[in-house]
């Protein structure tokens, strides 16, 4: 191929993709709010803090109050979810990042009525596609708007920039930590950098593995006002969840633990964040929804710069 045939088929390949942007924009702008899939990244300062096992567990909750929920393990070092879970997806989000599956084919049942979609090494592959793979990836994706309230994506710990684009993408983001000082640090950190890519995210912080609960608020005070403080953003303390040793039994035999031990301290607290998920109030933010399709349109930006 010569030059100038590379060159019609670069344009070409830019064209179509152009074009999609703007059907999906225009699709956007029509769509009824409620109709959109909520995209949520969940994510860590440093691991350890238990954040897929938070992740998870708060699929299962959220859909025990009627909500459609998929699971996307987006961790490039340690795609684990289908271990939590004790399942064994045939495929997973390399099979399609190479085209051999589509998204749907690779969506597996997991335990309590959630969906999920194994990582391998997807997300890393996803950043070194062509524009013409990246398209047919953005396509593949779109199906998902609708079928879905909500997409829980289980980063990666830490800085890196794979996770800081997935997190920037979505529309939510819980910050997961623990109350121990290195993760506080960790996690503020994480909320900083966040927050100078774009001022406007809506960010949320859990803490997780608590054996002192007055302790525990009294950190998370503590890092929101040194948020607001220092960054001027509000972020909003979504509760915690109590270190338990039924957790800790769940996790060795790979079970979730709110489909194990329902009544569990752990349990309860987590379904009490699913609560504040899924009530109108929390929804309403000056945004409307982005939903799959400006999810993808960020990230496709992103991986652009």
């Amino acid at each position: 191929m010569n030059s100038d045939q590379a060159e019609r088929l670069r344009q070409i390949v830019e064209d179509a993709k152009r074009d999609v942007l703007q059907r999906e924009r225009s699709r956007f702008q029509m769509s009824d709010p409620s109709s959109l899939t909520r995209v949520m990244a969940i994510t860590s300062g440093k691991g350890g803090v238990g954040k897929t096992n938070v992740t998870v567990n708060l699929a299962i909750a959220l859909a025990s109050y009627g909500k459609k929920v998929l699971v996307l393990d987006g961790d490039l070092g340690l795609a684990n979810v289908d271990v939590v879970l004790g399942i064994t997806p045939k495929y997973n989000l390399s099979h399609v990042i190479s085209g051999e599956r589509t998204l749907k084919d690779v969506i597996t049942e997991g335990p309590g009525g959630i969906m999920v979609i194994a990582g391998g090494s997807g997300i890393q592959e996803l950043i070194n596609l062509s524009d013409w793979e990246l398209l047919r990836f953005m396509l593949n994706m779109r199906e998902m708007e609708g079928l879905f309230d909500f997409i829980l994506i289980d980063t990666g710990a830490g800085l890196s920039h794979q996770v800081l684009r997935c997190v920037l993408a979505a529309d939510d983001v819980l910050v997961v930590t623990t109350p121990e000082p290195a993760a506080i640090t960790d996690a503020y950190a994480t909320i900083k950098l966040i927050l100078h890519k774009n001022s406007k995210a809506k960010i949320a912080l859990l803490m997780n593995m608590v054996k002192d609960i007055p302790d525990a608020q009294r950190m998370a005070e503590r890092l929101t006002t040194v948020v607001k403080r220092f960054i001027g953003a509000d972020i909003r303390f979504s509760g915690y969840v109590r270190n338990d040793q039924l957790v800790e039994k769940a996790i060795r035999n790979q079970e979730p633990f709110i489909l194990s031990y329902p009544a569990a301290a752990a349990s309860v607290e987590i379904n009490r964040l699913a609560a504040e998920l899924t009530d109108s109030q929390y929804r309403q933010t000056p945004l409307r929804p982005g939903g799959v399709g400006r999810f993808i349109r960020r990230l496709t930006g992103l991986f652009s710069r």
